[in-house]
């Protein structure tokens, strides 16, 4: 997973201002593009996952309007509610004082372990060492060689952007130049959900 760093408004023990990472900004897929990858991937027919999530919405919509917490496989949901006025006696509220004010999240386990089904670790987003990489081909090629021995005659491009620090679409790049030409080095195969790639 791509990150980048980003300051906090505190400070630390030293007295300088304090990082944390996230992931790097401007990484977005609209629903479309999910529902294409599960119509693809998962044998759904197109538009079934809108479909679904646009009953979901229905759904979750009419039992949250009358206070309901919903849990699903997805995570919990619960209304969110807020008074439009400073209360010091919880027995003068009346129904006009209180407001909908959105919709409250649980993720639960179930995206942490999805999640880690796929990562392969974290590289910061601007990697300074990217193009003295890309300028020495023979580290390049070493460390492919290096990733098709430790992963079973095979290499992905997740598995090389990670162990070699480049990003996903350089690391796929360099991967696809070396299936080019009379002296190629590897043939993409695809197996399941992604290309593997491996020696000639």
């Amino acid at each position: 997973m791509l990150f980048e760093m980003h300051p906090t408004p505190a400070k630390g023990k030293d007295g300088k201002i304090l990082y944390y990472p996230r992931p790097l900004s401007g990484q977005k897929i609209a629903m479309k593009g999910l529902d294409d990858y599960c119509a693809k991937y998962y044998g759904l027919r197109p538009f079934e996952l809108t479909r679904a999530f646009e009953a979901f919405i229905q759904a979750t919509g009419f039992y949250l309007s009358m206070g309901y917490r919903i849990d699903t496989p997805i995570g919990s949901f619960a209304p969110r509610l807020r008074v439009i006025r400073e209360i010091t006696d919880p027995d003068d509220v009346k129904g006009t004082d209180v407001r909908f004010d959105g919709v409250e999240y649980n993720s639960g386990k179930l995206w942490h372990e999805s999640v880690e089904k796929w990562l392969h670790g974290f590289r910061r987003a601007q990697n300074t060492n990217v193009q003295e990489l890309l300028a020495e081909p023979e580290k390049l090629e070493a460390k492919m060689r290096d990733c098709i021995k430790r992963y079973n005659g095979y290499v992905t491009v997740r598995l090389f952007s990670y162990a070699t620090g480049l990003t996903y679409y350089s690391a796929k790049k360099q991967l696809d130049a070396w299936t080019k030409g009379q002296q190629a080095k590897l043939l993409k195969t695809r197996r399941g959900q992604e290309y593997i790639y491996t020696e000639i």
